[in-house]
């Protein structure tokens, strides 16, 4: 379980989370849904340990990672995790096998000559076949996003982070992904947090839907109870309207950016 409380992260004199508090269950799908720039990546990274919170606690299996101060014990505790880039993020210079196995060197103790086949294995978890001597440049954006989850799965984690795994897909290699989370989910009982402002998505593959704004929570709940929420500021943004409160809150920075700031009210 992944117990967040009280998170709190600036970068200079910008604050980013304002105190976020997210539990995640055992198993379950948490999406994190909200506006470019509210903290969603930021809270993925600490959670991680790529990114150390300046406040708040982060409990991960009754641990606080917060208080990991040694490289080798926050490369051990990252072990549990695996990360699935926005971009995918291949090495271009690598074959497909090559991407998949790079972490198992340092993740796992599996000798080097059975790589090629754990690859496969993953690749066939994700729908794919016969792609292991490809390079990324050879693959469509549908393929480099399975490759990649191939890879997140590679060291067999407990956890998978996904940061906006359908962006720059179309419809329905969308619908693809969103299915393989689901299914990844089912099969290797995985608990996963999912970043996406494709509510689509969000509504498929969430157990619950969280909604930063601000560097703040303003709700956890199922989708269907997010999808009829009365909250103005999670209608706005699961409705995608221009108009709202989270639009006035941008044209009191544009009108008067340093006030705002100073204000709190950006």
């Amino acid at each position: 379980m992944i117990d967040a409380v009280g998170v709190k992260k600036r970068y200079g004199s910008r604050p980013i989370l304002r105190g976020v508090d997210i539990v995640v269950e055992n198993g379950e799908t948490l999406v994190i849904i909200g506006g470019s720039g509210c903290g969603k990546s930021t809270f993925l990274k600490c959670v991680i340990g790529l990114v150390h919170p300046d406040e708040g606690s982060i409990m991960v299996d009754g641990m606080d990672i917060t208080k990991l101060a040694h490289e080798t014990d926050i490369a051990q505790y990252r072990r549990r995790f695996g990360y699935l880039f926005q971009e995918a993020a291949l090495f271009d210079s690598l074959t497909v096998w090559e991407n998949v196995t790079f972490g198992l060197r340092y993740l796992t103790d599996i000798p080097t000559h059975k790589f090629r086949q754990v690859a496969r294995d993953k690749l066939a978890l994700v729908g794919l076949k016969d792609v292991e001597d490809f390079k990324p440049s050879e693959l469509s954006g549908g393929m480099k996003k399975r490759v990649a989850l191939a890879r997140a799965i590679a060291a067999e984690p407990s956890y998978i982070l996904y940061d906006e795994p359908t962006t720059g897909l179309d419809p329905i290699m969308s619908d693809v992904i969103n299915d393989l989370i689901l299914e990844l989910q089912k099969q290797l009982k995985i608990t996963s947090i999912v970043v996406t402002h494709d509510m689509k998505s969000a509504y498929k593959v969430g157990s619950r839907i969280a909604m930063l704004h601000e560097g703040r929570v303003l709700g956890v709940a199922h989708p269907e109870v997010i999808r009829i929420s009365t909250n103005p500021y999670i209608r706005q943004f699961v409705d995608g309207l221009s108009h709202g409160p989270i639009k006035m809150r941008l044209k009191e920075f544009e009108a008067d950016p340093v006030g705002a700031k100073v204000n709190g009210k950006a």
